[in-house]
């Protein structure tokens, strides 16, 4: 098994008598996109903050890529690329000018630069919009061209802060599909999202309630722990409704016998949303903190 691409331990941060980050553990396999959840103020940004250097935490240790990021913490940005909730694309600038800013600031010009922008602009479909300054760009182009800036000095690993808020739902869609292309390519992906519906674009999924690690699994076996499984509704002559906690390789061997004596039956399945999956995790850990069976 690969040694993790990000590692944290006990890693805190407070402000003053606050604690933003409360002993965070969290590994992140190299090449995989995971998922950092929480609600707003959970601590998600700060974590992020201290992930990338930006922000020097109370306690605790953080690697990236090999790199000792407290210690180290310029040196770890020339591994990792971040796109924020708002893209920061300089206004006033057209989006080529915004990329030979960004370009400068790794190094890159001339035909290394040409290379890599025209292979960025082709992929993420940002032809049209070279010229524009990014204030008169539709939200989710935007959103497109942060992304491929964000990649442009070929990072390691790729951490996006809410990269679809405020964006249209194909808008949203699309993005996913190049973060996937992303992580298919080797590329590490560590993102934040507030539509929990994005969690199944993801292998793995950290929820944060207080600065505090309250959930940390692959999406489907968080499906199992918090939720009262997939309903499966089979239609038509003796009509049938069972509740299976996966739909697995031994759930369709169980699935099509049933369907062997039903022959034209119709089938549904109704999919446990991360919504819910999301509340019962936060009930389940008030419940514990609060001393509750």
């Amino acid at each position: 098994m690969s040694a993790p691409i990000i590692s944290v331990r006990n890693l805190t941060k407070r402000f003053g008598e606050f604690t933003a980050v409360d002993r965070l553990a969290i590994d992140v396999a190299p090449g995989s996109i995971f998922a950092f959840l929480g609600a707003n103020g959970s601590g998600k940004s700060t974590t992020i903050r201290m992930l990338i250097g930006l922000l020097r935490p109370t306690e605790g240790s953080i690697e990236v890529d090999g790199i000792d990021v407290i210690r180290h913490p310029r040196r770890v940005r020339d591994h990792i690329g971040y796109m924020g909730q708002k893209v920061s694309l300089y206004q006033g600038l057209s989006l080529h000018e915004n990329v030979e800013f960004y370009a400068g600031l790794h190094g890159l010009a001339g035909q290394e630069l040409e290379t890599r922008w025209g292979a960025l602009r082709e992929r993420f479909e940002l032809s049209d919009a070279e010229a524009e300054r990014p204030e008169n760009l539709p939200a989710g182009i935007r959103q497109r061209a942060g992304l491929a800036l964000a990649t442009l000095h070929r990072p390691r690993v790729l951490f996006l802060d809410e990269p679809t808020a405020g964006v249209d739902v194909q808008s949203r869609s699309l993005f996913w599909e190049l973060i996937r292309e992303e992580a298919d390519a080797g590329r590490t992906v560590f993102v934040t999202t507030h539509f929990l519906e994005e969690v199944d674009y993801c292998d793995w999924a950290s929820f944060i309630d207080e600065g505090r690690l309250i959930a940390n699994a692959a999406p489907e076996d968080l499906r199992r722990r918090y939720s009262d499984g997939y309903r499966v509704h089979i239609d038509g002559e003796s009509a049938q409704e069972l509740t299976t906690p996966a739909v697995d390789d031994a759930f369709f061997a169980e699935l099509e016998s049933l369907l062997a004596v039903r022959p034209g039956a119709s089938v549904r399945i109704d999919t446990p949303s991360m919504t819910d999956v999301f509340r019962r995790v936060i009930a389940e850990s008030n419940d514990t903190r609060h001393g509750q069976p």
